[in-house]
């Protein structure tokens, strides 16, 4: 028997995980000390309840996604319309750096998933869908190509693997990049911030006046953003035109592109669609952008996303895994967990920053994006803010780092076929 609920019910399941993750993350000291995301918390308690009542009575829940993909879609645009060309420049080199230890990794995880699947005796293929077709690419990259292995090279089942895989690596990257920052951090002998420290951070803005951005998306979502309805407005219009954008060059892409194996995922339009439209409002037309809308819209599209993929997390999928499948996920996240702390935050300079960008490259190393800014958010909440970190790693990892996996997939089916 299966339960269906449509939207509407999705949407206040949702906000029940979210109030219930923000309950237990205030009152459950361990997941305080190594900063779990709120959505993860709550979303994993509701995974492991629907899991209960599927083992006990046999019901399967479905929870309809068109939410889910809307609010990720959300997420990526809010991403795109902060992107000023200028941002990017203040990235300078460290962008640079810290896109070459993506790509790097990439290789990494491509080079571990085939080694693992071809010391199991299974398809080398295997071993990319377990790797970052899954777990840097996420559902999206699963999608794609997984019907393509189904029909070009016969992998029966590719496509129901990689989301099962996408789902672990979600989960496990959400899980890790806290643990993985709070470590270094305490290495350093950096302390928590006191509360009088905490509340400087949850400061109120006195007016809606948008020149005074704060200019620090995602980076303090505890503040309070006072907003009217005109620039609500005037915010959903630009997120909709993103969306259309989006919409229009998915078309395309699948049509034109795909024979080269440029058909992106939706949201990387939609990213795109916002860094055009932000850029050209800003620099053509003189307009004076509203941050601290994209801002809330952001943060809410996050949380929201992230609860309703965790609802959609279907435990007994997941048990039914085969077992060199499974071990081979288990290794990865030991070796994002590895890179991320002898690579990533060693290259990107042993400090606060780097640290919170280890835990970011845990995020979507694993998962997604928007588990990425999760993490580093849980950090920063609760050490300080690190302006670097939500600089960089929102523009890598949802824009360079799919350009680059496309180029390094390409590659690796190239050489193993």
């Amino acid at each position: 028997m299966e339960w269906v609920f449509n939207s509407y019910y999705t949407l206040i399941a949702a906000t029940v995980v979210l109030l219930v993750g923000r309950l237990m993350v205030a009152k459950i000291k361990f997941l305080q000390d190594f900063n779990i995301p709120e959505p993860v918390a709550g979303g994993l308690v509701a995974a492991a309840i629907l899991y209960a009542l599927h083992a006990i009575y046999g019901v399967s829940f479905k929870f309809e996604k068109p939410l889910q993909d809307a609010f990720m879609l959300i997420f990526f645009t809010s991403i795109g319309l902060s992107a000023d060309f200028s941002r990017l420049k203040a990235g300078g080199f460290p962008l640079v750096i810290f896109t070459a230890i993506v790509g790097s990794f990439i290789m990494v995880q491509n080079t571990v998933g085939v080694g693992l699947a071809s010391l199991f005796g299974l398809d080398p293929l295997i071993g990319l869908i377990t790797g970052s077709i899954t777990l840097t690419g996420g559902h999206g990259t699963a999608g794609a190509w997984g019907p393509d292995f189904e029909k070009n090279f016969g992998l029966t089942g590719a496509t129901g693997l990689g989301m099962a895989a996408a789902t672990f690596g979600l989960v496990a990257g959400g899980l890790i990049g806290g643990p993985v920052a709070r470590r270094l951090i305490n290495k350093m002998g950096r302390k928590p911030l006191d509360e009088a420290a905490v509340k400087a951070q949850a400061a109120v803005y006195d007016d809606d006046d948008p020149g005074k951005s704060t200019d620090d998306l995602f980076e303090h979502p505890e503040q309070t953003r006072l907003i009217t309805a005109n620039s609500a407005v005037e915010t959903l219009a630009m997120f909709a035109a993103c969306l259309a954008f989006a919409e229009i060059m998915d078309g395309f892409d699948s049509e034109y592109l795909k024979p080269f194996y440029l058909d992106l995922p939706k949201f990387v339009w939609a990213l795109f669609g916002g860094v055009i439209l932000r850029n050209i409002l800003t620099s053509v037309f003189k307009f004076n952008m509203f941050d601290r809308a994209i801002d809330v819209f952001g943060n809410a599209s996050l949380s929201l996303f992230l609860a309703m993929a965790l609802l959609n997390l279907k435990l007994w999928e997941l048990t039914g895994l085969a077992g060199p499948v499974t071990v081979i996920l288990l290794v990865q996240t030991v070796v994002m967990m590895l890179y991320a702390t002898f690579v990533t935050y060693v290259l990107m300079g042993r400090n606060y920053d780097s640290a919170v960008l280890a835990a970011g490259h845990c995020g979507f190393g694993l998962g997604a994006t928007p588990t990425a800014v999760a993490n580093m958010q849980s950090v920063t909440e609760r050490f300080g803010p690190s302006h670097k970190a939500f600089l960089i790693v929102p523009m890598v990892g949802a824009f360079f780092v799919d350009f680059i996996n496309v180029f390094i997939l390409t590659g690796f089916v190239n050489f193993l076929k």
